[in-house]
């Protein structure tokens, strides 16, 4: 009787798996990562994606939250009737995302150093002369008056407390009057 052909073949490494990425796609099916820290600590891992939003208030589906309804003559009589109330289990993760989303942004505009340099060089050698500026050696990218006058403005939006002290140095240390007697 013929031995089965498996059973005496070797186990052999298969070099055509990615075992590194093959780990990573279980890992992230797994368990997936849920970014939001409001929603993470109201998610129960017992309930379906679906059924977890809809307990916070979220739509899982956007189309059928809110769908495009082609409206009929049917269809407007239909729409008369009163809406079906859904109730919400969770409504503090949406408070709280309301709440987060309702802080005011930080403004985090900012110049390079290299540009504050060149601007704050050319003030304190041309100071609002911008056709001086243009003619400038230091002017290596060949700036037009207004190119420089845009680059100036910018340095005064993004850093106005620099630039007054800026202004305010240029002008040296205020002078002293003193009344003859």
């Amino acid at each position: 009787m013929p031995k089965a052909k498996k059973k005496s073949k070797r186990n052999t490494f298969d070099y055509s798996k990615d075992r590194k990425k093959l780990k990573k796609q279980f890992k992230k099916r797994e368990a997936p990562r849920i970014e939001c820290p409001q929603i993470r600590n109201a998610w129960s891992d017992k309930k379906s994606v679906a059924r977890n939003l809809r307990d916070m208030g979220l739509a899982f589906d956007p189309n059928r939250a809110l769908p495009i309804k082609t409206l009929t003559f049917a269809a407007v009589e239909r729409t008369e009737e009163a809406p079906t109330l859904k109730f919400v289990r969770k409504p503090y993760v949406l408070n709280e995302l309301v709440a987060e989303a309702n802080l005011p942004e930080k403004d985090t505009k900012t110049l390079s150093t290299d540009l504050i340099e060149y601007v704050q060089y050319m003030i304190r050698e041309h100071s609002e002369n911008y056709k001086a500026m243009a003619r400038d050696e230091n002017n290596y990218y060949q700036d037009t008056p207004s190119q420089i006058r845009r680059k100036v403005d910018q340095y005064k939006r993004c850093h106005p407390e620099e630039y007054n002290t800026f202004v305010e140095f240029l002008k040296g240390p205020p002078q002293e009057v003193v009344n003859p007697v």
